[in-house]
């Protein structure tokens, strides 16, 4: 089916049709474009009448997309993608150290970690318009939702360029008073678990095989909060563990394989030197604390 067009069309309003499409409704659109759901429905109404065609069938269960609607879908799509590789055209060409850069790192990572090292580098490079996304969630390089990502991850996405920075260890934590109160062996030990992840590593396990779930958590940091109060024991990575003056690790547990520390930006961006100059810095300065992330700092 092709759209013929009855009147001018603003090319914005696609937009919205694509997010409207993708969220199921004008609720999840409102939220993704940072507007209120009226808007979004207004910007549809617009663009059925510059298009001459009903772009969505609105249903109790939501707005779902008509034959001209997923066309329309198609092409905002396609000018996404056009849109997104000319910003990363343009990005290529700069070669200022100064000018906006777009950072994501896992909230903890920051404020443990990454903090320091990013007061470091303003100092150092202060026309840099530096923005930080703290957020574990996969965020797109292409489209420029962020310039540089920090993960720990088995397997980063294809399309991001870096390296493998670190394999870091984890270990198991607890309250001294926890401790002081635990006979070890075969005794229970009160354990905080993960809701997502599978049981304890098998070298947990060989050591301490009675753990006692009394907490199970979302979040890692929900996880060091029932840890301090006492709650139970949890595996956490080293940096996390190590450098928190309320916890210590549980005698006798084994350290073990943590997921790898990766510093990350898109193919196109690599060589813009404001993203090379915060790699390398940043790089510079995880290097030195290599030993609190494989668990071996004192």
């Amino acid at each position: 089916m092709r759209i013929y067009y009855q009147a001018m069309l603003d090319w914005n309003d696609l937009r919205f049709v694509l997010e409207t499409a993708r969220n199921g409704g004008t609720s999840g659109a409102a939220r993704v474009l940072g507007v209120n759901h009226a808007t979004v429905a207004r910007r549809i109404t617009a663009a059925e009448e510059a298009l001459g065609e009903r772009l969505f069938d609105r249903l109790p269960s939501g707005y779902v997309p008509t034959e001209a609607g997923r066309e329309a879908v198609r092409t905002a799509e396609a000018m996404e993608r056009l849109d997104s590789e000319l910003d990363l055209k343009i990005a290529a060409r700069d070669d200022r150290i100064k000018g906006r850069l777009r950072v994501t790192a896992p909230q903890l990572f920051i404020q443990r970690v990454l903090g320091g090292i990013l007061a470091e580098f303003t100092e150092a490079y202060p026309e840099v318009d530096l923005e930080l996304v703290a957020t574990n969630d996969t965020l797109n390089l292409a489209q420029r939702e962020a310039d540089v990502a920090i993960r720990f991850s088995k397997d980063p996405p294809e399309t991001l360029v870096g390296r493998r920075f670190i394999d870091q260890k984890g270990a198991v934590y607890a309250t001294p008073e926890l401790i002081a109160g635990d006979p070890g062996g075969e005794a229970p030990l009160d354990w905080v678990k993960f809701a997502h992840w599978p049981g304890p590593p098998a070298e947990i396990k060989a050591v301490r095989p009675n753990l006692r779930v009394r907490l199970t958590v979302d979040d890692m940091a929900a996880a060091i909060g029932a840890v301090r109060a006492g709650i139970g024991a949890t595996r956490m990575a080293c940096f996390l563990g190590d450098t928190d003056p309320a916890l210590v690790r549980v005698p006798g547990m084994p350290r073990f394989d943590y997921l790898p520390l990766w510093l990350l930006t898109h193919a196109d961006l690599r060589h813009v030197p404001r993203i090379r100059t915060f790699m390398d810095f940043t790089a510079a300065r995880l290097g030195k604390l290599r030993p609190v992330f494989e668990g071996a700092a004192p």
